[in-house]
């Protein structure tokens, strides 16, 4: 039986999907064998050496070591698109509540409680609060990937024009994006034309700090920005600025942290995007599917380091082997198993990055010792037998 630890609450539609006469799911298991995790911090924790796999029920993983996992050959799965509708519709939301001081509309007339005349006092005093409207303005988006994707469509049946732009845009995601979108060939294209900007990308070494002084000065005056995305994307005194300079009407961010909180033009959202139920559920049952297929089966899907590995089982076992994704690899797999007397029935291989993964299906047993000498080679980091 295999161990799943929960490291935060986990919807049970999706745990439901983990047969109990084969896993052991709960938040206070030992060794796991697995972890499925949302939010909760995994930098500081210490991994078992049975631990193979991470599924994060969401999109993001800054929460979770993934240049260590992939040292000790742990796979770190996320659920992409799982939260997309969700997170698409905070976002119109958003674009309501950057176009529209609804917010402070709301707390002001709060402060009417008890006041004679409510009625004639909302009529004197709701001016302050005028905006504009969305039609016939031009939304630029960041990442056209599932989220980015659906937010660009529904804006476009809001009457915007959209400008796109995603470097990485796979051929799946393409089809998926209404024909209307134009897609920008940088982000510069997208920032020097939008009334709007609304942000869809992962937090990584190149889009950190990516809405910043300079990117700023190359848009609209009076330019809006959505980033239901990461906090760090956007520099914070960069912004601040920006809203005090008139360059930016407002910011609208799912993050808040103790420099946009409390800011005039800042509408801080207190990370809402996937908190629905459909999306807690759709990402716990996507976790879930995805755990089963690995720890079963050593199939891939949805690894944010790792590739996608997918090979019906053909033979009496199957050898997982991650490896570095270096020359000859394979040739040194295969000669192990050959001096072994093991024979291959099937085979496949793919690679991620520095990071590659071959599964093999072998006829017979697999000895200890087989095991061993596969480990023995250098650039191989884990190897694992179903």
């Amino acid at each position: 039986m295999k161990n799943i630890l929960c490291l935060n609450k986990i919807a049970a539609v999706g745990t439901d999907k983990l047969d109990s006469a084969l896993y052991n799911v709960g938040t206070d298991v030992q060794n796991p064998d697995a972890i499925m995790v949302r939010s909760a911090a995994m930098h500081d924790m210490t991994f078992g050496p049975e631990l193979q796999a991470i599924a994060r029920a969401g999109a993001g993983v800054n929460n979770i070591p993934v240049d260590r996992c992939s040292k000790e050959g742990i796979v770190v799965f996320n659920t992409p698109g799982a939260n997309a509708n969700g997170v698409k519709e905070l976002a119109i939301c958003a674009l309501m509540l950057a176009s529209r001081d609804v917010v402070s509309g709301i707390k002001w007339a709060d402060t009417l409680k008890g006041t004679e005349g409510v009625a004639k006092a909302v009529e004197a005093g709701k001016s302050k609060f005028a905006g504009v409207e969305v039609q016939g303005k031009t939304l630029g988006v960041i990442g056209l990937g599932a989220i980015g994707g659906l937010v660009a469509n529904a804006a476009v049946a809001l009457g915007m024009k959209v400008v796109g732009c995603d470097p990485f845009l796979s051929v799946e995601a393409a089809w998926n994006i209404d024909h209307n979108v134009i897609k920008a060939a940088s982000y510069d294209e997208v920032f020097k034309v939008a009334d709007y900007v609304s942000l869809h990308v992962p937090a990584t070494a190149e889009t950190k700090g990516m809405i910043n002084a300079a990117s700023l000065a190359t848009m609209k005056d009076g330019v809006r920005i959505i980033n239901l995305a990461r906090a760090d994307l956007v520099n914070s005194a960069d912004i601040k600025a920006a809203l005090a300079s008139g360059k930016v009407a407002s910011y609208v961010v799912d993050f808040p942290t103790d420099d946009t909180v409390g800011v005039d033009g800042i509408v801080t959202i207190p990370h809402l995007g996937a908190s629905t139920a459909e999306s807690e559920d759709n990402c716990a049952v996507m976790a879930a599917v995805e755990l089963d297929e690995f720890l079963r089966y050593g199939n891939i899907k949805n690894s944010v380091n790792f590739p996608n590995v997918s090979m019906p089982m053909s033979g009496d076992k199957r050898l997982c082997v991650f490896h570095a994704n270096v020359p000859n690899m394979l040739s040194q797999i295969t000669a192990v198993l050959a001096e072994t007397g093991v024979n291959i029935e099937n085979m496949i291989n793919k690679s991620k990055g520095d990071n590659a993964y071959t599964v093999v299906d072998v006829t017979g047993d697999v000895a200890d010792a087989v095991v061993a000498k596969l480990n023995a080679v250098d650039g191989i980091v884990k190897v694992r037998v179903i």
